[in-house]
Order: structure tokens, then sequence, then C-alpha cells
């Protein structure tokens, strides 16, 4: 066995062959995989095999399309058979909301080049025949879908790795990682000891115990899962081709042909987590009991959904555990804070998921960035608040959810209220209905006594429209309050402080008493970050961004560390209020005896308001006149009092996020993860107006800005005014212009002061001028949508400016 290498790969499931495998086919051999036992010991051996396109995430479904189209790849590489049924397969809806949900995707697919369709039930019938499509009002069909030999796929993907120079060493039991001073690895087993520059985790069922070994944990469990297969039907034996797969969200289950009978599986709602105090290190190539008591109403109502299961006899009952992540997807990536040591973990749909997660963590790797966002699947999307109590029951309601409908208004109840501010009490009682963002509660908007305190899911206009309209009128005609706990906040501070941020951000950095707006690039010149720079003095600055990228960001930031710099999160450190409207600066005044008053747009300064020392920034992502007041959170209910009560005469009213989200639509504010994200360069998005140019300094991801701006960007983000009925965009709509697809929107909504629908969305730079008109399809209708050239509010700014 090799004593030193570049890379160790822990687990010899179909993750870590496929990491093995990328690394080699992106130039890196000398790699290598360790596995305890056999490979595909884990939970691959008994994955029921399938593979699917349908993902709510248009970067995990376009990873799940090569995943399925680099099968054929590895056959012709190795000669191996991944033993592939490409079936196509069918997922029905049987009521009008998970319609919506298959006409939204289908939209997405049209952009992504994926060839699915929707399909009427007499369709169904006919391409699905074995399906009572009494209820069903139509589905979406995906001749991708298929399954494989999982065995032999692993297997393939073992042997091309092999091919690129990798080796594999198995029953080769892993008992210590640990970091040398340089910060390269040991991997203690018990055939010796390895040498590494990296560490990957792809444990499977055992990456908790894989990640505890170096002090890390992963926010991932294993649930028990079930799926039988039948004796011989004869209406499938007797078909002259294979049955396509069937996925039935109402019944909670997957069914596929396998032999002359068929596999069913189910996600049952009486689920039960499996190894809730650790995986044992002797578990393997074995099953867990029988338990047909718990899937025995979803065997019901597959009975009835396929009438052919009653009279088939049970041949076998697989059932065995599987990891989730609290949201389902992969954890994937680099660890904040641990210097070479990299996770591929918590990936349930392996056959589904696998090639793409190689193919991202060997680019990561490599390159130090990926081609593609993977926010959806990066382990930093957790921070270090999250713990195994909080993880396992938002897994059981994952996994309990992995059918249903996905809306994207909804909020998911489990393990909440967790993490909460000082105001969440005040807030509560005054209506707040509640929303989470990494793991924090998060105002959404406030209901009136006589109205219910949940958000309706769905994928059309919600009950909050009444509230939402109130709340916006309120800022815009007077002044609204809003806490700014949804900021990820930073302090930089040092001699070198400035010169460092010259380098992190593409941006001017300020003077003293000033802000300014910068994206933050990848070095190939991606936006990694949307940064308000307030510098407070020479050598201290407060950086605001997104509050849910705070792990990747610092991960960034720790990864560029510098002498003379220190950089802290701040974020659960600082809190306080924005207020905005026009009786804003009226209400500041009254609370205060510093002049405030005479700040001027973008101005930064320490103040007290009321008893509070506070910093008070002259900004608002409303575009109204606005500040943002920061404050210790322990005296944030003092501020609060003075400013809630000053503002009563002002006609002051609390905003939540929907009224935040459809007041930046009037000024046309992109948002994080929307408009502006590592999919995205700054050319594109019109982020590039807040680059320095000029500055001396070879900042990161310059040469890549600099090319495009020398060549400008072959597409560009535009606002559209759209002729929408009780349904806004969402994100991921279609552009139609002259009967082609040619552009899809990145997100969208109403906007209540304008009284209209908006979609901000790219589309050919060389299309993106005035008069355009287009079609935006939106749940199966092409909506008309004409391009706005001004602004909804404040055409000049002078209302934010003045």
């Amino acid at each position: 066995m090799k004593t030193s290498t570049r890379v160790v790969v822990i687990g010899g499931g179909v993750v870590g062959c496929s990491v093995l495998y990328h690394l080699t086919k992106l130039g890196w051999s000398d790699v290598m995989l360790l596995e305890r036992s056999e490979l595909t010991s884990g939970s691959t051996w008994h994955a029921a095999g399938g593979f699917h396109t349908l993902n709510g995430d248009t970067n995990m479904a376009a990873l799940q399309g090569y995943t399925i189209r680099l099968y054929k790849e590895l056959e012709e590489i190795t000669g191996m058979s991944c033993g592939l049924h490409h079936v196509g397969g069918v997922t029905l809806a049987d009521n009008r909301d998970r319609f919506d949900m298959l006409l939204a995707e289908r939209a997405k697919h049209r952009y992504m080049g994926l060839d699915t369709h929707i399909v009427t039930p007499e369709e169904i019938a006919k391409i699905a025949p074995v399906t009572n499509i009494e209820g069903i009002i139509g589905g979406l069909y995906d001749p991708l879908d298929g399954h494989l030999d999982p065995s032999g796929t692993t297997h393939a993907y073992a042997k091309a790795a092999r091919m690129g120079g990798a080796s594999i060493e198995t029953h080769c039991m892993v008992l210590e990682t640990k970091q040398r001073a340089d910060g390269t690895w040991d991997v203690v087993t018990d055939k010796g000891t390895i040498h590494t520059e990296h560490v990957v985790n792809a444990g499977g069922l055992w990456a908790r115990e894989v990640g505890a070994m170096a002090g890390v944990y992963l926010p991932l469990h294993p649930m028990e899962h079930q799926y039988i297969v039948t004796d011989e039907i004869p209406d499938i034996y007797n078909r002259e081709t294979e049955h396509p797969h069937v996925m039935d969200p109402a019944g909670e289950s997957y069914l596929r042909q396998e032999g002359r009978g068929l596999c069913i599986g189910f996600y049952e709602q009486p689920c039960r987590p499996w190894a809730v105090d650790g995986t044992p290190w002797d578990f393997g190539h074995e099953l867990l009991p029988d338990n047909l008591d718990k899937i025995e109403a979803s065997i019901e109502f597959a009975y009835r959904r396929f009438p052919v299961l009653e009279d088939a006899g049970v041949k076998s009952v697989i059932h065995g555990p599987f990891t989730f992540a609290p949201d389902g997807n992969p954890l994937v990536g680099p660890i904040p804070g641990l210097r070479g040591y990299w996770s591929a973990c918590g990936v349930m749909a392996g056959f589904s998921q696998g090639g793409g997660v190689g193919l991202m963590l060997a680019q990561w790797m490599i390159h130090g960035e990926c081609e593609r966002d993977v926010t959806a699947m990066d382990v930093a999307r957790f921070g270090d608040w999250i713990t195994p109590g909080y993880t396992r029951p938002k897994v059981i309601e994952n996994y309990q959810k992995r059918f249903s409908v996905s809306y994207p208004n909804e909020e998911l109840p489990a393990a909440r209220p967790f993490r909460q501010t000082p105001m969440y009490e005040v807030f509560d009682g005054m209506g707040a209905v509640w929303g989470a963002q990494y793991g924090l509660e998060v105002v959404n908007y406030f209901a009136k006594a006589d109205e219910p305190r949940y958000e309706t899911p769905s994928f059309r206009r919600s009950n909050a429209w009444d509230a939402t309209a109130r709340e916006v009128n309120a800022v815009r005609e007077a002044v609204g309050i809003n806490e700014v706990h949804n900021f990820g906040k930073y302090l930089v501070t040092g001699p070198n402080a400035r010169d460092w941020l010259d380098r992190i951000m593409a941006g001017r950095i300020p003077k003293p008493g000033r802000l300014s707006l910068t994206p933050m690039l990848s070095p190939k010149g991606r936006l990694w970050g949307d940064f308000t720079v307030s510098c407070l003095n020479d050598t201290t600055f407060q950086l605001t961004a997104s509050y849910g990228a705070q792990a990747v960001h610092m991960r960034w930031f720790a990864q560029n560390e510098a002498t003379g710099v220190r950089v802290e999160n701040i974020s659960d450190r600082l809190n306080g209020f924005q207020i905005a409207g026009p009786k804003a600066r009226e209400v500041l005044m009254a609370c205060t005896r510093d002049p405030l008053g005479e700040m001027g747009f973008m101005d930064v300064r320490r103040a007290t308001v009321g008893m509070v020392d506070c910093l008070v920034q002259r900004v608002s992502y409303t575009g109204d006149l606005g500040y943002e007041i920061f404050c210790d959170p322990m005296a944030q209910r003092a501020l609060w009092d003075v400013l809630w009560s000053t503002g009563q005469k002002h006609g002051m009213q609390p905003f939540g996020m929907r009224a935040m989200m459809s007041l930046r639509l009037d000024r046309f504010f992109g948002s994080w993860l929307n408009e502006f994200s590592p999919d995205y360069t700054p050319g594109e998005t019109g982020m590039d107006r807040f680059i320095s140019f000029t500055k001396n300094t070879d900042f990161f991801g310059r040469a890549a800005a600099e090319a495009e701006r020398a060549t400008g960007a072959a597409r560009k983000l535009v606002a559209f005014e759209v002729e929408a009925l009780d349904a806004d965009v969402n994100g991921y709509e279609p552009v139609w212009i002259d009967g082609e697809v040619r552009g899809f929107c990145t997100s969208g909504g109403y906007s209540h002061h304008a009284g209209k629908s908006i979609a901000l969305a790219l589309i050919p730079a060389d299309l993106a001028e005035a008069g355009l008109e287009a079609e935006i399809e939106i749940l199966g209708h092409k909506r008309a949508a004409k391009i706005l050239t001004e602004a909804l509010f404040d055409v000049d700014g002078a209302r934010m400016r003045g």
C-alpha cells in the first residue's frame, strides 16, 4: 500500500468512486481510495438504482442530467456494463398544485435543454399502462429516466479511475485522520499510515463517524428505506418493451420494472431514522428486518394506483438505510476552517447525482472553483450553529416530503423556532408570520388579528397578498421599520485591512465615514458575493452581505488570510433595524441629538439613538430614503422602543421580507442567489458598474472582468412588465422572443407600489433594447411581457439620495 499520495478518498460507494474517477479525468493521477470492506458495502449495494433529472434546483437538475449521460461514457471507457435501462419515466399529478409544480419544472427544462413533456391522463395510460389514471390530471414525462446496476456502475467508476492512475485499497479500515502543522494529513489505517495533502470524506453511512475523526460535524442522518420486488406479473412480462418508471407523489412511491415483475418503493409518513447514535462499523452487506407495518398505508394506496400489484406475490423486501442532509441535497465541498478536508456526503440519490457530485468536487479541488453555482449542495450552506438535535427532525421532515409539492413560498415547520433575535416575542405579538433563513427566524409579513398566521403554500398569489400590499404602502407613503438581523456582517481590522479588501473586493474601498457597494469575484470572474463595505476608520471596516452565505464567505476570507488583517464574523453580534420611507429622516432626527439629518447618501456615522450607541448608514435596499441602524443585540429592544414610539405619529409600520422583495422590484434591485450568483458575471448582471477598474490592485477576478468589459457580455439582465393573471414569476421561467426560448427569469414578483407584475431576466445583450416585446411562460401559459427601461419608483433617485 502507498504511504504518500495527493488525495485520499475515504469510502468505496458510488460517490467515492465517482470522485476518484473525476480527479483522474481532470488530471490528478496520484490519488487513492480507501474502503473498509468491499466496494459498494454501504447503501450503494442495496439501492434501487433508479435515476432521473427532476430536481427543484436547476443546477442540481443539470448535474443529474450530466450523471445520466456519463454512464454510456463509462461503459465506452471501461468496456464494462452499467446495466443501463433508459426506459423513461412519468411523474403523476392528481391535483392542481402538483400539476402546477410539473408545469413550472417543464418550463425550467426548456432553457436547460432537457427534453421533458407534459402529458395528459390518456397519454399516461399508453406510456405506463399498469397505472390507474382515475383522478390523474396530467404528468411530466422524461425520456432520460431509467435504472441501472448499482454494483456494476460503481465498479465501472472504479475501473475508469484505475485506468487514470488511481489506486484503490479495499479491506483497509481508517482509524484516524490527523492534521499536521503544515496543513497536510496523516490518514491512519489498520494497514499503515498514509500522508496526503487532501482528505475526501465520502463515508456515506459512516460519514458522521469519519468526520468526527477530524473534529467535524456533518449534518446528515441515515433513514430506513424500504422497497418491494414482486413475483412475475403477466402484464409486465408479456410487454414487447420494458415498462417505464412511474413516480406517484400522492402515493409517496416510485415504481419500475424489475425482471418479469415490478419494483416499488415508498417514502412513507411513519418513517424511522436509523442509527441515531452512530452507524456500527461492522454494518455492511446486510439488510434491516422487514417492516411492512410502517408502509401498510402506502401499499394500500399503491394497490389502487397500480391494480396489478394486488394479485402479485412478493419476491423480496429490500429494507436498508441511506443518508439525508436536512434539505435532502448533498454535502459537498471544502469544510470551512479546515484546510485540505473535503466533503462528498449525504448523496441520497447517488445514481442520479453521484457523477455531478464527483465532477464538481474534482473541479473545486483542482481549479479552485466549479463551472456552475453549487450553493444547493455546498457543505457550507449550514453554519456552525447546526446540531444533531436540529438535523434529525429536519431529515425526517425531508424524507416525508420527498415526493411532496415543493412550493416557492413554503416554510417548513420542523425544528422551529430554533434561533431567534431579541425581537422575536415583540414581532410575534404583532402578528408576525415567520420564515427561516440559515436557522434564524425571519418575519415574512405581519398578519392582522382577523387574518391567519400562516401563508398558504402556492405557485400562485398567496394569502400574504393584502398584508404585503399594506406594508409596501406604509414604506412608500410614510415610514416602515424592519430588522437587519438577516444580513451577514463582518468586521475587518488591522493595519493592512484596506489593502486586503482592495484585493478581495472588486469595487472601490471607501474613505472613512463612507460606504460603497462592491461585488466579490472568484478568480475566474464569477460573482462570489454582493457586499456593502463601510469604512469606520483607516483600519476598521464593516462588511454586510447575505446572511445565509456566512460560512461560504468566511471560508473564502480564511483561504486568503493575510498578515496585519483580522476578519471576524459578527453577524449575530450586531443587530438593529432599517427605517425607510419619506418620513424616515423625521423619525430618526426625533430620536437623537446627533446631526444625522446632515448625512448624505452612503454616509456612515456613529451616533446615540435614544440611549443606544449605534452605527448609522444612509442606505436602504427598499430604494427609498432610508437608514440602517446597527447596535449591540443586548440594546436592541431599547432601540426598538425609541424608534417605534417616535414613529407612531409618522405612521410607522413594521414590514417583512415579502414587502422587501416587492419594494426592491420598483428599482430593479437584484438579490443574492437570484440575480447575483456564481453562475453569473458582473457584466451580465450590471454589477460591473461597481467594479473599480482604475484602482491599482490585482483584485481577484480582475483579468476575467477586464476581458468581459473589452468584449461585452453575451447576455444582459433586464426587467420586464408581465401581463400576469394570478401567478407571478418566481424564477427560471423561460423568456420567449420571436417564437424561441432566448432567456430565462432570475426572479420576479408583484410591485404593489406600481401595481405591476415584474420579472427580472437574462436575455441576449443584443436584444436588450427599449421596445422589446416577449412572452414569459408562467405555469404553462405564455404571458405577454415588455421590457422596462425606467425604474417604477424614484426614477432619478432624488428621494433615495436626497
